[in-house]
């Protein structure tokens, strides 16, 4: 499964961990909104693509 994690922030230790769980078995991509330039195209061509879409 195609997992995609959306960060608006940086994620704090217990975010981290959830991840690490939901994404165990899974090919996982991750954006992080909150380091800027991100090219919302892009993002929005991996959200259509991947199964499962999470925003932390």
């Amino acid at each position: 499964m195609k997992v995609l994690h959306i960060y608006r922030s940086e994620p704090s230790e217990t975010t981290k961990k959830l991840v690490d769980a939901l994404s165990e078995g899974n090919e996982v991509t991750e954006i992080k909104l909150y380091e800027g330039n991100v090219d919302y195209d892009d993002l929005v061509k991996k959200i259509f693509e991947c199964d499962k879409v999470i925003c932390w």
